[in-house]
């Protein structure tokens, strides 16, 4: 791809090495993808590129279905890019999810891709596959709600078997008759529970649906992955603020301190589920979801 000499004037790390470029130094830009890299770094440079596209960019923030395709499965491309570059290079990397990448070059990716709207750069250019991983964390951090929603967020808690605000055993019944619709008040065990977030699941926006069950997916193969020792304890307690969040944008103090037991919970739950119940989601039109 034909590239543009510059002089950098703010250091910023090489796309390609991610050390940062100096002050003052020369460096090539893409000028299809705006890929910024050290002029020694060209030749690694992945070829050919995926050019920007100059009328679509998705915005910085919104909620999941905003940068969802519009053909199924609903899930946002920035999302299968991330897991399909993991799962190529990554399920042999310890501490997958748990280790961070650099700040910087994780900010940097995230901003690149949004930029780029639908024709995403290759990220087998980005040499640390913890950055990939931080991008996708960061992606979902960044939305306006969490993926299980606002509104549904006391029903998950409940399908998960915690009590959220309504308290005590009552209250996780009282729910659970909301979730479920002619469930009796017997004791919940983990069968009423797996069906009580089977049927929460299935009431999410379509989009968060399919990303759920995609990503689901994913972390049970990261959990079974002997290499990365991040079995599902350790992927809940990293995803579950992630994913699971609270249920408004501004919560208290005490409802942060509260809700955090508890969205490693509901992740655990949810990746308790079976495979099956996720693919039926994603798995009939996976082939929908390899990256272009």
């Amino acid at each position: 791809s034909p590239c543009c000499p510059l002089q950098v004037i703010r250091p910023e790390p090489c796309g390609v090495c991610g050390s940062r470029i100096r002050f003052g130094k020369t460096a090539i830009k893409c000028c299809q993808c705006q890929l910024l890299l050290h002029t020694k770094c060209r030749e690694q440079c992945p070829s050919p590129c995926a050019p920007r596209p100059r009328h679509h960019a998705w915005p910085r923030e919104g909620v999941l279905a905003d940068f969802a395709p519009s053909t199924t499965p609903l899930v946002p491309p920035l999302v299968v890019q991330c897991v399909t570059e993991v799962e190529t290079r990554g399920l042999t990397e310890t501490g997958l999810y748990r280790v961070p990448g650099a700040d910087q070059l994780v900010r940097e990716w995230k901003r690149r891709l949004l930029r780029a709207g639908g024709a995403l750069p290759a990220l087998s250019s980005v040499t640390d596959i913890h950055v990939v991983c931080g991008v996708l964390k960061d992606f979902l951090r960044g939305l306006k709600e969490p993926l299980v929603t606002f509104s549904l967020h006391p029903a998950f808690l409940s399908a998960a078997g915690e009590q959220g605000s309504q308290g005590g055993a009552w209250g996780k019944k009282r729910l659970l008759l909301t979730v479920i619709p002619g469930a009796t008040t017997d004791i919940l065990d983990d069968a009423a529970c797996d069906t009580a977030l089977r049927h929460v699941v299935s009431k999410l926006p379509p989009a968060n649906r399919d990303t759920l069950a995609f990503l689901m997916l994913h972390l049970l193969k990261v959990s079974q992955s002997p290499d990365c020792k991040m079995d599902v304890l350790n992927l809940s307690r990293v995803f579950g603020p992630t994913l699971v969040g609270h249920s408004s944008a501004n919560p208290t103090p005490l409802a942060i301190m509260e809700d955090t037991p508890r969205q490693c919970k509901v992740v655990a739950r949810l990746l308790s589920l079976s495979p099956d119940f996720w693919r039926g989601f994603v798995g009939t039109e996976q082939e929908n979801l390899v990256p272009t």
